[in-house]
């Protein structure tokens, strides 16, 4: 791979684990804000509870597209450690294929219902319910993109490692 698609790559990479922290520090502190009103000064508000939702939604969403790598996504690898790099190689194809299928005519219905959503406003904060959703959509392209990378490499023979069971990562 080129050095410098490499950098550009690691740069978006750290931009996304940026916005996903960004995220999460809204949702803190709206969350600290709500039990502060509602139980310092007797006035719940409900614009807190929407905005901590809100934030959670897009933060599951954009983490699994853009910052959960594929070695730390969760999965039922019994199956996988007992089989050869060969078989692996295959499951992983026919894993690959029917996710990419299932996410590519999902695409049109998810991209027409966020669309449709534009009719619909949040209660408190007023926000579009397709600017709310259009995060789905994100999500279902990268994992298209995500997937044909991965069915990309496997097709070219590189080899799955097997799943470690006794290995303990952070991630890092």
């Amino acid at each position: 791979m080129n050095p410098s698609i490499g950098k550009v790559g690691a740069w978006l990479r750290h931009r996304a684990e940026n916005f996903a922290a960004g995220l999460l520090a809204i949702m803190f502190v709206a969350f600290m804000v709500q039990i502060v009103f509602r139980y310092v000064f007797n006035f719940p508000v409900g614009w807190t509870s929407e905005l901590s939702v809100i934030t959670w939604l897009w933060l599951v969403l954009w983490g699994a597209a853009f910052v959960v790598k594929e070695s730390e996504e969760i999965r039922f690898d019994l199956i996988s450690g007992a089989v050869g790099p060969r078989t692996r190689r295959v499951m992983g194809i026919i894993i690959g294929v029917s996710i990419v299928a299932l996410y590519a005519a999902s695409l049109p219905a998810s991209y027409s219902y966020v669309s449709f959503m534009k009719v619909e406003k949040t209660s408190y904060l007023k926000i579009r319910f397709d600017w709310l959703f259009s995060i789905y959509v994100v999500f279902a392209v990268a994992i298209i993109v995500r997937y044909l990378w991965i069915l990309w490499r496997l097709l070219r023979g590189d080899d799955p490692d097997a799943p470690d069971s006794t290995a303990v990562s952070s991630g890092l």
